[in-house]
């Protein structure tokens, strides 16, 4: 299920977003300030993101800024009131996928959303790509995590860390390496990488006797051992 999240404060807008998404069949969430914005994408996975610029607490440039910060790849559409050339070439040259203009058709942004979620799987290669390992299975196309079958919840955060180790499975990948991946330069530190890692080793562990998963190279790093 494509997951959305809507950063818009005003609530007509909202509603008339939320509408057309649901008929589409993509599962929304809304917030209506910049930080709440930002710390919904911090401790969920979505999809894409629609950003209103003219929030009450924070310009939505600097909700941009702060997810380009640690997240490259993630959809993002603003859609404004603002019909200024500056204003949208800085958003552009920041980040962000697609410019729209209110009031808008909910047909084109629909479209343009549409198009946007088909351009990014097929560049992540993730439509038919599953990975697994002993208990644990990933699909990188619905971001689904399973243990045994049972899906586990992961924070934004804990999800990127899995796939960055998945994707380089039996190979050791140092602190800095990990960090960079999953929070771009200057993102995080090795001590708030292992709380990460620690919460992660507990929600992905089947079974408290079992071989670990995810093993830790004292001074060095993590990598992910395969499983039988």
């Amino acid at each position: 299920m494509t997951e959305v999240l809507i950063i818009e404060d005003d609530r007509s807008i909202q509603n008339l977003l939320k509408i057309a998404l649901k008929q589409e069949g993509y599962t929304v969430h809304t917030v209506s300030t910049a930080l709440d914005g930002i710390n919904f994408a911090v401790k969920h996975v979505v999809d894409i993101i629609l950003l209103d610029l003219g929030l009450p607490d924070l310009d939505g440039l600097n909700v941009v800024n702060n997810i380009r910060s640690y997240n490259e790849k993630l959809p993002i559409i603003v859609v404004s009131a603002r019909d200024n050339e500056e204003e949208k070439i800085k958003c552009l040259d920041a980040g962000v996928n697609d410019y729209v203009q209110k009031p808008f058709h909910s047909a084109e942004l629909m479209a343009r959303i549409r198009a946007i979620l088909r351009y990014s799987v097929s560049v992540e290669g993730a439509s038919e790509s599953v990975f697994e390992n002993g208990d644990l299975t990933i699909d990188f196309s619905s971001h689904s995590v399973l243990v045994k079958g049972d899906e586990v919840h992961l924070t934004n955060y804990e999800y990127k860390i899995l796939c960055v180790l998945s994707q380089n499975l039996g190979k050791t990948l140092t602190h800095n390496f990990i960090i960079s991946k999953v929070w771009g330069t200057g993102g995080n530190d090795s001590n708030g990488l292992r709380v990460f890692m620690a919460g992660l080793r507990r929600k992905i562990k089947s079974d408290p006797y079992s071989e670990e998963l995810i093993r830790t190279d004292v001074g060095v790093g993590y990598r992910m051992n395969k499983m039988k």
